[in-house]
């Protein structure tokens, strides 16, 4: 295969926003090497599957997607395995796929270039070092972007070690990126279009750092940074950690008018005996105590989180305090998921592993909860006039889809408005995911 070959890529990302971030930096980077992004995976020269490895399902879909890739003539894109299965499954990827080319971890994906120029000539490519050096420091700048929101990675790894997840092994160590990287990105993302920007990490209320005069600062402190950039309008951050949660960064949702009235705070059980055994570090008590100073500075604000059900050893009575913990914190939306054993963790060891039925069922009425919740938090909000970004086009004509403060996808028929435009609302009608809405005015850019 010669370098004329691989005209176009696809990426297909899986899992959370940081492979979505991580899908866009590798785009940029391919598109650094004079390649152009492809509709699809039919049109491509190169596809990379960026994966996740948090769910055996995700795992399996990798491996069913690598089959998918052969084309009805026989031949097959070059394939490159990115991301935390990659880091994970490492050889083991290329032994059970033949056809993948290319095997890269997270924290390596800088070097895909390289890669592609070790699998033109025939050979197997595989990277999953976790180097040092940052991988940030070689990626291209930021230029314009296709959208209005854009990521920031501001954090990576994690040093928590949750019994169940693999994220510290495929991740790292959490790492903070520094200070003035940080700004210098959020402002080339704000002067190539981006008007809300989401801060991401593995633990993104976990990073620090110094800043341009030498003082230390949390998150808290890189926010209020961030909310003097005149053209940045909006703020977000994910995912949280309840002991990440500071006095200070709490303070920031009642002080920046910039940072959206929303948070992502996973509990995953509302049994504190279960949250011993998944090594939360955090109660059932002191997570609502959270909520609770939260929402006296800033009462609108509206709740994410995860859960997961079935976790080893967890009894009815425990699955009962967690539906008790949604009903007391009250969610505007949810994750939840089914206890999945990842190979290498200690959850995957224990005793007492829940039966899989038990888990079906515990899921159900944990979900009825919580999209009830979802459902309710979305009528409240009819008749309420707000401010929505547009974000993407929708299915009818004329129809532009944009977020609300709170994160809720808002449908509405304008014609003459445009993705980036940010308009005031009257909400009209709610659903159980979604609202409608009627234009209000138009504000400044």
């Amino acid at each position: 295969m010669t370098q004329a070959d691989l005209k176009k890529f696809h990426i297909k990302s899986f899992g959370c926003q940081m492979n979505v971030y991580d899908g866009e930096r590798m785009s940029e980077l391919l598109v650094d090497q004079g390649m152009s992004a492809a509709k699809n995976s039919e049109e491509a020269d190169l596809v990379v599957l960026n994966t996740c490895h948090i769910r055996e399902k995700a795992v399996d879909k990798v491996y069913s997607d690598i089959g998918r890739l052969r084309r009805k003539d026989g031949t097959s894109p070059m394939i490159a395995v990115a991301g935390c299965v990659a880091q994970a499954e490492g050889k083991e990827i290329s032994r059970r796929a033949p056809s993948v080319d290319i095997v890269v971890g997270p924290q390596a994906y800088h070097r895909l270039p390289e890669l592609m120029e070790v699998a033109k000539s025939g050979k197997k490519a595989l990277d999953t070092d976790m180097p040092a050096i940052s991988k940030f420091d070689v990626l291209p700048s930021r230029g314009k972007q296709a959208r209005p929101t854009a990521f920031l990675t501001v954090q990576e790894g994690c040093d928590k070690f949750c019994t169940y997840c693999v994220v510290p092994y495929t991740r790292g160590a959490e790492i903070s990126r520094p200070w003035t990287d940080l700004i210098d990105e959020a402002k080339a993302l704000v002067d190539g279009g981006a008007r809300e920007i989401t801060l991401l990490g593995q633990n993104v209320n976990a990073w620090s750092g110094e800043d341009d005069k030498g003082q230390n600062q949390g998150l808290d402190g890189l926010i209020r940074a961030l909310d003097k950039i005149s053209d940045l309008k909006r703020i977000r951050y994910m995912t949280s950690h309840p002991n990440d949660m500071t006095e200070g960064l709490i303070a920031a949702h009642g002080e920046v008018a910039k940072l959206m009235p929303f948070i992502h705070l996973p509990v995953q059980s509302g049994s504190d005996r279960i949250l011993k055994a998944m090594n939360r570090s955090h109660s059932s008590q002191s997570y609502l105590d959270i909520l609770d100073r939260m929402r006296e500075l800033r009462p609108d604000i509206a709740l994410s989180g995860d859960f997961i059900v079935g976790f080893p050893g967890e009894s009815d009575q425990d699955f009962e305090e967690t539906l008790q913990i949604v009903r007391d914190a009250n969610y505007s939306q949810a994750f939840s998921f089914k206890y999945s054993p990842r190979p290498g963790t200690p959850a995957a060891a224990m005793n007492e592993q829940i039966e899989p039925e038990v888990m079906d069922e515990r899921l159900q009425r944990l979900q009825a909860l919580l999209n009830e919740q979802q459902y309710a938090f979305n009528q409240q909000t009819v008749g309420r006039r707000t401010n929505i970004l547009l974000e993407r086009q929708g299915k009818l004509d004329g129809q532009l889809i944009g977020k609300t403060p709170w994160l809720q996808s808002v449908h509405i028929i304008s014609p003459d408005l445009k993705i980036g435009d940010l308009v005031e609302v009257e909400i009209t009608q709610a659903g159980p995911n979604s609202l409608t809405g009627q234009i209000k005015e138009r504000l400044a850019a």
